[in-house]
């Protein structure tokens, strides 16, 4: 991902580029060939990425791996519920990912940050920002979701480390199976329930690993 230039252009055809790129996973899952599962236990179960701070981008849990052969990986994009709670992080860089109290509390599931092109050529800027909606009713929708994804086999024996290399298109969250125009959901989404549902449901191909 190239940031701070107008490069990309999405299926509803605006023309944006990147500024700031944040996210959390959390909940990973390994399973092996023979169907069983091992759960990452530490780091709060939780790990923040931000494409501007170099250290974020490597996650090294100290968890043992049992010896075997992984073919698959499973994660929650964002913060599985029972993790997104207020006060969980008090320091930066993850604290700066906090969701306003009035708007159901916790933490931003991710942050990416730029500007498009409005149809008479100008540039607009957008936080596309996704996490919990507020009903009026008072209730809590949470937009969190699994991502399951195939690895090349991979054998450990006892004391291996695995590598796995994850990655994530930013363009791809504009579409499949709805197409996302800013010029329709506007540079700011953190109540629109619609637009946080579509980046729900956009976001099953968004990431690869390997």
């Amino acid at each position: 991902m190239q940031q701070d230039t107008m490069l990309y252009q999405n299926a509803a055809g605006n023309r944006y580029e990147v500024t700031e790129a944040q996210y959390f996973v959390s909940n990973v899952i390994l399973t092996k060939s023979d169907g069983t599962q091992y759960a990452i236990k530490s780091d709060k179960r939780a790990h923040y990425v931000d494409a501007d701070i170099p250290g974020t981008l490597d996650w090294l849990p100290n968890d043992e791996l049992p010896a075997g052969t992984y073919t698959s990986v499973s994660f929650v994009f964002g913060l599985a519920p029972e993790l997104n709670v207020m006060h969980a992080y008090t320091d930066a860089p993850e604290n700066n990912m906090s969701w306003p109290a009035v708007l159901g509390g916790g933490y931003h599931y991710m942050k990416i940050n730029g500007r498009w092109l409005a149809p008479d050529g100008t540039a607009h800027p957008f936080n596309l920002h996704s996490g919990r909606v507020m009903t009026a009713e008072g209730d809590t929708l949470e937009h969190s979701f699994m991502v399951t994804l195939p690895l090349t086999q991979k054998t450990l024996s006892k004391g291996d480390v695995m590598d796995i290399a994850l990655d994530m298109n930013v363009n791809r969250w504009f579409t499949s199976p709805h197409n996302f125009d800013f010029n329709e959901y506007g540079g700011s989404i953190m109540q629109n329930a619609e637009a946080q549902e579509v980046l729900e449901a956009n976001g099953w191909d968004v990431f690869a690993a390997k």
